[in-house]
């Protein structure tokens, strides 16, 4: 189904994707996550969500070039993704499908509701690699990706990669900063520690799937089939559940099975 020229419009000013609002800087980065609930990182047009590289492209066609290194675009804003993780105002990390995700704040608790891991059921769930760095983080607090591969004894280096993208994804850790000297390297910390309020509060998953759909559905202006599902991860029989609370609110308007859109939005869907 092709989206109607006024959703692509509505789109083009909250995605950025209109020259005049690129985005240049951290503030701006910061103000994208804050207004659409949350943002990938590195992500081109093929994938029909918000991210950095396209605000900062700031057009539709935003395609990766196969020189990434030396693409101006490119490299402007995966700096500005390392800053803006580095400030530590909107949270950072690996999340659905192990894209690099920025959330805003007031979403962490209904992300973590999702994704998270209580700490009695982290043995039973979690890996014998992502356990052993979670040991680690959890007596030192910080660490670089080398001390974590060594402190944790892991050899090799993908199983070291992948126990972090486990721990990313079910957000108990996060990246806080990046070295490019004397080599490349990220530092790591506890998600609880880098996000203490959010992470320590309770959701109710139900509840988190509701305000999380309300975020996307406010960001796209209108989803499809599939769309929000695909998008966090989640079953489609629970993202329908969350979009029928939205219809009930009178927050969102069921266009056609699995299609809703913003009731606010003042047009008319042919």
């Amino acid at each position: 189904m092709e989206l109607p020229k006024e959703i692509e419009a509505y789109r083009d000013k909250l995605w950025r994707r209109e020259e005049v609002l690129r985005i240049t800087d951290a503030a701006d980065g910061e103000a994208l996550v804050n207004d659409v609930g949350f943002c990938l990182g590195l992500t081109d047009a093929r994938t029909p969500l918000p991210s950095f590289f396209i605000a900062v492209c700031g057009r539709r066609d935003a395609y990766s070039p196969k020189n990434v290194q030396k693409d101006p675009e490119a490299s402007s804003a995966w700096l500005l993704k390392d800053e803006v993780m580095r400030r530590g105002k909107v949270y950072y990390s690996k999340l659905a499908k192990g894209r690099a995700t920025f959330v805003a704040r007031h979403l962490i608790p209904h992300f973590h509701s999702i994704y998270g891991i209580p700490k009695d059921e982290e043995k039973d769930r979690l890996s014998d690699p992502a356990l052993r760095i979670l040991e680690v983080l959890r007596q030192e607090w910080e660490s670089s990706t080398a001390d974590l591969k060594k402190d944790a004894g892991i050899q090799d280096r993908k199983d070291l990669t992948k126990a972090l993208d486990e721990l990313q994804k079910c957000m108990k850790v996060v990246p806080y900063e990046v070295l490019y000297e004397p080599k490349f390297t990220y530092l790591w910390t506890l998600a609880e520690e880098r996000f203490p309020k959010e992470i320590s509060k309770e959701v109710r998953r139900n509840e988190a799937l509701v305000e999380i759909a309300r975020a996307f559905l406010t960001m796209c202006g209108m989803t499809l089939k599939g769309d929000l599902s695909k998008a966090i991860g989640v079953s489609r029989p629970d993202a329908g559940a969350a979009n029928a609370r939205l219809v009930e609110e009178g927050f969102a308007v069921r266009v056609s099975p699995g299609v809703y859109r913003l009731r606010s939005i003042p047009w008319q869907i042919q």
